[in-house]
Order: C-alpha cells, then sequence, then structure tokens
C-alpha cells in the first residue's frame, strides 16, 4: 500500500467508486472522517456506551449524563502508572471545588473495568472511571498515542474535555507529552463559565 496522500488534494488515490455528493464532494471512509477532523472547542461530543467503574460494573452512556453537566473527561493512558495517579489524585484533591461548580468528573481510560475499579479503590477516588477497554473513544476523539518501545498501542494521549448540557465541547487540550499534566485551574476556570 502506497503512502496516503491527503484526500483534499485531488490526487489522493482513494477508490474512485466512493459515493459522491450532490455538489461533487466524496463521502470518504470513517477512517480518512477521522485523520481529518479533530475535536475542539464547539464541536459535538462524540456519543459512546461504555463499562462504568464505580465499584461495581455498570454501562455508562455519554447522553444519558449530559444533565449532570458540565461534564468533565479525563483521559489518561494508563491506571497505576506514576503521572496517571499524580493526575486522578489532583482531581480528585479538587472534586468539592468542581462539584461546587455544578461538574462531575470521570476518568477515561482503556484499562478493563476491574482495574479501574482497582485502581479508584486504591486511590480513594469519589469520582467514577470508564474502561475504553475497546479502544473507541479513543479512536473517536482521535487521542490514539502507542508506546511502541514498550509494544502497547492505542492509549489515550493525556487530555481534558469539558462539555456542557448540550454535549458540546468547551474546553479540549490534548497533550502528545504523557508527561504533561492539564492546567487544573484552566479546567475549573471552563467548568465554572459554563455551570
Amino acid at each position: 500500500m502506497g503512502p496516503m496522500r491527503n484526500p483534499t488534494d485531488g490526487r489522493s488515490g482513494l477508490d474512485p467508486h466512493l459515493p459522491k455528493l450532490a455538489g461533487g464532494g466524496t463521502v470518504f471512509p470513517l477512517a480518512v472522517v477521522s485523520m481529518l477532523a479533530m475535536l475542539s472547542e464547539g464541536d459535538s461530543a462524540p456519543e459512546f456506551t461504555a463499562p462504568l467503574a464505580n465499584g461495581d460494573i455498570e454501562s455508562f452512556t455519554l447522553s444519558e449524563h449530559l444533565e449532570d453537566a458540565p461534564l468533565v473527561l479525563a483521559f489518561f493512558p494508563g491506571a497505576f502508572t506514576s503521572v496517571c495517579t499524580h493526575e486522578m489524585n489532583t482531581f480528585q484533591d479538587r472534586l468539592r471545588a468542581f462539584e461546587d461548580a455544578g461538574a462531575s468528573v470521570y476518568g477515561i481510560s482503556v484499562d478493563s473495568p476491574f482495574a479501574l475499579n482497582e485502581f479508584r479503590e486504591k486511590l480513594g477516588l469519589a469520582f467514577d472511571l470508564i474502561s475504553d477497554a475497546d479502544k473507541e473513544l479513543v479512536e473517536a476523539y482521535d487521542i490514539a498515542m502507542d508506546f511502541d518501545d514498550l509494544g502497547v498501542y492505542d492509549v489515550a494521549k493525556r487530555s481534558v474535555f469539558v462539555l456542557d448540557g448540550d454535549g458540546v465541547v468547551q474546553y479540549a487540550w490534548v497533550s502528545d507529552d504523557p508527561g504533561v499534566e492539564p492546567d487544573y485551574d484552566e479546567v475549573l476556570d471552563t467548568v465554572e463559565s459554563i455551570a
């Protein structure tokens, strides 16, 4: 397979049999669309249903929790790692301020819900964690990263998205460096501005 070209440059090498739009544009496969569209402020957050680790394991559907907005979705690469532990502990330490502003905080990683329940219990987290074990969320939010040297693929980049009650992204922060944590004050300021 040759190099993938920009599908908008007219020389894409994409299948000429892809469906055409009325205006002449091409309907691209989802994989191509996700390469072109980074989730950012003002975008609608992708709907999802995933396992929720809250001491038990339940199902969490985003649209069913928008009434609890603002929602803080804090993606992290992996449970039981040093920076992720510090990040989740920091959200826990500041949880009262987020709750006082009306927000609900959720941590999200590709770990199993069983591992996340253990992580949650070990840290004494009072907020719930969402398991993206099938890695659909990291793909939908365009935040997948690989640790090739460790043989670990498609984990979440450390990212924070704040959603309003309509599911619109009001704050988006994504780090390519897993050692960098979010600006917690900035996240809280955003929550307070939309609460």
